[in-house]
């Protein structure tokens, strides 16, 4: 695969994510190695929606709409309506189009009524085009404005359409423009969460930490674990669950949690207990800390033999779970992992930003905000080839969704019970 993709969460004021936007570039377009990548037959082209009708939209965004760029020449030669994806679960951003042309206008309104949604960028003078009419968003970018220019732009545009705030730089801007109804953030500001607020943890939350801890230990006692879990209804099937859907053709049947602890043994024992117990420390955060720190363990997990670090692969994961760890316990980050008895080298990645792992750590920030530029500098520095980061971050969102898949069906079956 030739094509560097992601899918950036788009907030609500509140910090929910209501949609995501795919973002999406060839890989022969970077470092202006081709700069005739206008010409008519590549752009007709979107790998992004084909990936996206391969794939289906559920791992790019849980199920949530995703906004997707189309450009003139893709609208009249049928997309979106040539791929098989839900008309619902598709905002079409318009990039590049002339708001005057009839055909591209035409082609809108049939869009609209097969139930796709219609997203423009905002403009000097598009309030009087008649695709503003047609439109169920107006795009903003907050990088072109004054922050009192840009009140007074989204006051003006929430009066008449939702508005969809991008590139919101950090916490301070978000905190002064959230307050506009139906609109939607995106930016960076998400990423950078960290406070000095004081939270006070709940019991789930220590027992999550406490295990956590003991799972941390260079060489935990897998039978005071397995005690532990055993003691968690939801846990015991989160893991029956996992050893289910990782572990084919099992000889023996499993009697007790214990026994399933010694056949998953240490290794896999932590990378699961882990992953879920990070959406028991993040229960009161945002969802989407929760989903951005899981994918990016497994890309980071994934990416390790790519710069040569394969025996840290589990180091890897622990620097992407934790990635957000300072937002999730409302602490900075120098006190956030002292919570969870991380080593010296995943703590420094995190604390410092500095190391090999924190290398790792930063081609993901640059991946997941679509910074192609920053990505392919790594990509150089470290002889990586682009099918090797792509296929890495895919795996990552086919892996949180199954992963997902069986934390519903645990919270279910609790639902029952």
């Amino acid at each position: 695969m030739n094509t560097f993709i992601a899918a950036i969460p788009l907030f609500s004021s509140d910090m929910s994510v209501l949609a995501y936007r795919l973002c999406y570039r060839i890989g022969k377009q970077l470092f202006g190695s081709f700069q005739d990548h206008n010409s008519i037959g590549d752009a007709m082209m979107s790998p992004g929606l084909d990936l996206v009708e391969t794939l289906g939209v559920e791992p790019f965004t849980g199920g949530r709409p995703l906004f997707v760029e189309i450009n003139e020449f893709q609208l009249l030669v049928g997309a979106p309506t040539d791929l098989n994806i839900p008309p619902d679960k598709l905002i079409c951003l318009l990039t590049g189009v002339v708001y005057s042309d009839e055909n591209i206008l035409s082609r809108c309104k049939r869009l609209k009524e097969l139930g796709y949604g219609i997203a423009i960028e905002w403009s000097p003078g598009i309030m009087t085009s008649p695709f503003f009419e047609q439109a169920d968003y107006v795009v903003v970018n907050t990088e072109e404005f004054r922050i009192n220019e840009l009140i007074g732009l989204l006051r003006s545009m929430t009066e008449k359409k939702r508005v969809l705030a991008a590139n919101v730089p950090d916490m301070e801007t978000f905190g002064i423009i959230n307050n506009f109804s139906g609109a939607l953030y995106s930016g960076y500001f998400y990423n950078r969460p960290v406070t000095n607020e004081k939270a006070e943890l709940s019991p789930v939350k220590i027992n999550a930490m406490t295990l956590m801890q003991q799972i941390n230990e260079e060489d935990f006692d897998l039978s005071v674990v397995a005690s532990a879990i055993g003691q968690d209804l939801s846990l015991s099937v989160s893991l029956l669950q996992f050893i289910n859907n990782s572990i084919t053709g099992l000889s023996r049947k499993i009697d007790s949690i214990k026994n399933a602890v010694a056949i998953l043994g240490q290794k896999e024992v932590k990378k699961w207990a882990t992953a879920v117990l990070s959406t028991r420390l993040a229960e009161d955060r945002p969802s989407e800390y929760t989903r951005i720190s899981l994918i990016r363990a497994r890309f980071a997990e994934n990416l390790a033999p790519v710069f040569g670090m394969g025996i840290f692969a589990s180091s890897l994961f622990m620097v992407g779970l934790f990635s957000l760890l300072d937002a999730i316990l409302q602490k900075p980050m120098s006190e956030a992992v002292s919570e969870v008895a991380l080593d010296d080298w995943v703590s420094s990645a995190l604390v410092e930003k500095d190391g090999d792992l924190y290398e790792v750590l930063d081609l993901i920030y640059a991946y997941e905000h679509a910074n192609w530029d920053s990505v392919a500098v790594k990509m150089v520095r470290y002889n990586i080839k682009l099918e090797e980061i792509t296929n890495a971050f895919i795996d990552s969102l086919i892996w949180y969704k199954h992963l997902l898949d069986s934390i519903n069906a645990e919270e279910a079956l609790e639902r029952e019970i």
